[in-house]
């Protein structure tokens, strides 16, 4: 006669393994699921999701809800707490940003650190934190990243070299000599000048006229037409005018100075992309030397060789 009972107890085995199985499955499957989406650096114009993990401030951050772009709403991590909670952990090697001593994720943050950046510029005005200037390099994904490390040091280098000389070292957020610059011959369609609104230099790289504005504001989502004083409230905002402006715009030049260092035409042409109208072929060389100098040491300072055709 069949033993019922080892039967039943072959079957409760079976149950019980393909239980446990299921139950260890559903342990790995829980974490991967939680999982924090490690964002780097707060980045102002950004959508979250739920759980997101930012740094800010020196401090990490996570998502409380979803929340969808929102350009000049000021909605960062200290200032909305309905948005983020304090403290958030990235798990399985993301990108956590972060700014201690090191490097910090790709982009800027992989070629500079906090330390070497305060470094370059210990007199700075504190609105130019690397903190903006990390989130706003976060929302141009190529700015740091093209080519091999070398490469990309020389850009960072190059950025940064052409924004010491435009702002006395990161110590003016606005032009000295401030001008209505108006001009409505050029610029984008419907883009004229805001009553009572000047248009000088402003941010790290001096935005200048209304047709600029105009066209940084609406390739970053920023109605800097109607509000260009944004530029020297918004240290994020103003980082983004002159990534904008590095990374997209050809100025007095023929190409833009991402390409002009990645392509390796050299630091020079960065200078003809800035002001080259102004300053090159002879127009002004104690300018062009003075970008050139402020390169050569931050080249050195990332360890890094300056490359040819530096002067223009």
């Amino acid at each position: 006669m069949l033993d019922m009972r080892q039967g039943f107890c072959d079957i409760s085995k079976k149950f019980l393994f393909a239980a446990l199985l299921f139950s260890s499955m559903a342990m790995v499957l829980v974490p991967r699921a939680a999982e924090a989406a490690c964002r780097g650096a707060w980045a102002e114009g950004t959508a979250y999701s739920a759980g997101d993990v930012v740094t800010y401030g020196g401090a990490s951050y996570t998502a409380l809800v979803a929340h969808t772009p929102c350009a000049g709403c000021g909605w960062n991590p200290v200032a909305a707490p309905s948005l983020w909670s304090t403290g958030g952990q990235c798990d399985g090697g993301g990108n956590g940003g972060g700014d201690g001593g090191g490097p910090a994720s790709p982009g800027v943050g992989g070629v500079l650190s906090p330390a070497m950046f305060h470094n370059m510029f210990p007199g700075r005005n504190p609105f130019y934190s690397f903190e903006s200037l990390f989130a706003a390099a976060s929302t141009f994904p190529t700015f740091g990243t093209t080519g091999d490390v070398d490469t990309r040091k020389r850009e960072v280098a190059a950025f940064l070299a052409n924004v010491a000389h435009e702002t006395g070292h990161l110590v003016y957020i606005e032009e000295i000599n401030k001008s209505v610059m108006c001009d409505t011959s050029w610029g984008p369609p419907g883009c004229g000048c805001a009553p009572g609104k000047w248009y000088y230099g402003r941010g790290p790289i001096q935005l200048s006229w209304n047709g600029n504005y105009c066209a940084a504001g609406n390739a970053l989502g920023l109605d800097l037409k109607n509000d260009p004083d944004l530029l020297s409230r918004d240290a994020v905002a103003a980082w983004r005018s002159a990534l904008w402006f590095w990374m997209t715009q050809t100025g007095a030049g023929s190409r833009t100075g991402h390409d002009a260092i990645v392509s390796g035409a050299g630091f020079g042409e960065t200078i003809r992309t800035i002001n080259g109208a102004l300053e090159c072929n002879g127009r002004n060389p104690a300018q062009v030397q003075s970008r050139v100098n402020n390169y050569l040491r931050f080249t050195s300072m990332l360890g890094v060789s300056p490359g040819g055709n530096t002067g223009c």
